[in-house]
């Protein structure tokens, strides 16, 4: 497998960003259109409560801007140094896999147990993609 491959995983991490923006935009339109908070709410964000469900969806972007970062410059730097070997590339899609899972419990059922659990999957794995950057960077591998 080609060390550039990795930009695949770092794509589908994109595409789980934007189908979230997609849709917490149109959570929030459709709260508009049905009167459950004004559109000038979004102004400052202040005087009102936006709906659970939009709260789930804007609580799941943000937090796909926290540890993904981490994972976007783990594979930037295996692009960097040459070190996106297949299994650091098979781990990085275990890592959009943990995500996709954490996604779909996050903004579906909520459902606590099971979002912890892919949470916490998903930085064991980016752990494990940390040390194997690390190991291979150093030769010890």
């Amino acid at each position: 497998m080609l060390n550039s491959y990795v930009i695949f995983p770092m794509f589908a991490m994109v595409l789980v960003s934007f189908t979230t923006l997609v849709l917490l935009f149109m959570a929030r339109t459709k709260s508009v259109r049905e009167g459950t908070i004004s559109a000038g709410f979004f102004k400052t964000y202040q005087n009102q409560t936006e709906p659970e469900a939009n709260l789930q969806l804007s609580r799941h972007f943000v937090n796909l801007f926290e540890s993904p970062v981490l994972f976007y410059a783990v594979c930037i730097s295996a692009l960097a140094t040459q070190n996106a070997s297949t299994t650091f590339q098979i781990i990085a899609w275990g890592y959009v896999i943990a995500r996709v899972a954490h996604m779909f419990v996050h903004i579906g059922s909520n459902t606590l147990n099971y979002r912890i659990a892919a949470y916490f999957t998903s930085w064991i794995i980016l752990l494990i993609l940390w040390v194997l950057l690390c190991v291979e960077v150093a030769g010890i591998g």
